[in-house]
């Protein structure tokens, strides 16, 4: 070897140590989140401040690293290859394949990253403020900006300007594993869910139903308005004028109980004692609504539909209990809204939102423009069934086993048998 090899065998081995660097630089950077991050830098750790400052912005180290990563990989492959074939001859491009299959891949992929995984902190607070220097090099970072500008007009739709991002299935995904991996608890991976799914959701969904609710007139006595109250277990009630459709506020017991101990003011009229009601539109999201309410310091809203009639109420409880499960106190009866039966079959309330239906049945009835499982009955059907009317849908049977007026109070479902299954 004379000096022009020597000095392509040192480019080769510095561009195998640059590329072990980034390698081990994105993995570690990759697997730490942010709130690892602020702890590590609270700690006073050394590059603390720098993992913390690329964390928030993934998106300004990432491309620069893979790009610094993927350059230094191919110029070795290149030189390893011109080295080959110099000393070697024809031979030298077997020679150059191996070692950059063996050696390469080894030393620079393979060792590096299995380091970062099993000391990720450690890996993360080492390349922290070096890849942070690198990432400020204007050559380096006008070029990856180029050459992702360049992509983004050669992809469709947005290509890649948003950058890397972590979709809420994966989010579920991490938590099932977490679980797998007893990092948590069943009932905090419960919780994320119910956290994930919390966003999505609309006030329609979680309301009590205008025929669910206790309301009273606004000309009707405090002592009366006192008697239902006491009836229904409830401390707010919805006053109207006219008609449902027309709530014109809430009355609180406690102020019927301080207007009741006044001499002469049990029997005046409850319109009296109203506070004004929030009214909301079944389509608004309940993270918001919550928002709202608590800021607001309000326990009870009226929800309305689309052409302005009421569509149901909605308390603070409802939208705590899609987070944390159902809230039952010792005077709550209620009927089970999920009911294992003998022989397989199971009984649901016909409130129950279709989507817990498939999840407790691992089964796959459609969603639509009804949420709950009496609606989709009636959907199928294309009337108000009698008691104990069935309709068969992809494998299962649904009978309106309890129905009262108009409305399906308990719907029974069962599997059918394989040859039993409607025809598609």
């Amino acid at each position: 070897m004379d000096g022009a090899d020597w000095l392509i065998f040192a480019a080769i081995i510095v561009l195998i140590v640059f590329s072990g660097f980034f390698a081990a630089a994105e993995t570690a950077l990759t697997r730490v989140n942010r709130v690892k991050a602020i702890t590590l830098e609270e700690e006073g750790r050394r590059g603390g401040a720098a993992l913390t400052r690329l964390i928030e912005h993934p998106e300004r180290f990432l491309n620069s690293v893979l790009f610094l990563l993927l350059l230094c990989q191919l110029v070795a492959a290149t030189l390893v290859g011109v080295l080959g074939e110099r000393l070697f001859g024809a031979l030298g491009v077997a020679v150059a394949t191996a070692f950059e299959v063996m050696v390469i891949f080894v030393f620079a992929e393979a060792a590096p990253k299995t380091w970062a995984l099993q000391h990720s902190e450690r890996a993360a607070l080492f390349a922290a403020r070096p890849v942070a220097a690198i990432v400020r090099f204007p050559p380096v970072r006008m070029l990856t900006t180029g050459l992702i500008g360049l992509a983004n007009a050669l992809l469709p739709g947005k290509g890649l300007k948003q950058g890397p991002f972590l979709s809420e299935e994966e989010l579920l995904a991490m938590a099932d594993v977490a679980v797998e991996e007893e990092v948590i608890e069943k009932e905090e991976r419960a919780l994320i869910h119910s956290i994930i799914e919390f966003g999505d959701t609309v006030v329609r969904e979680v309301m009590v139903p205008r025929p669910d609710m206790v309301s009273v007139e606004a000309s009707a006595g405090v002592s009366d308005v006192m008697e239902v109250a006491i009836t229904a277990g409830y401390s707010r009630l919805p006053v109207y004028e006219q008609n449902v459709d027309d709530i014109v506020g809430l009355v609180y017991v406690k102020d019927l109980i301080r207007a009741g101990r006044e001499d002469g003011r049990a029997d005046r009229a409850v319109r009296e004692f109203m506070r004004t009601a929030k009214f909301v539109p079944e389509t608004k999201r309940v993270a918001e609504l919550m928002r709202e309410m608590q800021k607001e310091k309000l326990h009870m809203a009226i929800v309305v539909d689309e052409y302005g009639g009421t569509a149901g109420l909605v308390t603070l409880e409802d939208l705590i209990e899609e987070l944390v499960g159902e809230i039952v106190d010792e005077y709550d009866v209620e009927d089970p809204a999920f009911e294992p039966l003998p022989g397989g079959d199971v009984r649901v309330n016909g409130r129950m939102p279709i989507d817990e239906v498939n999840e407790l049945l691992h089964a796959e009835l459609p969603e639509g423009d009804w949420d709950t499982i009496a609606g989709f009955v009636f959907n199928l059907l294309g009337h108000v069934p009698t008691e104990g009317e069935t309709v068969d849908f992809d494998g299962h049977r649904l009978r309106a086993e309890k129905v009262q007026g108009r409305r399906i109070g308990r719907v029974r479902i069962t599997r059918l048998p394989g040859d039993d299954r409607p025809e598609e």
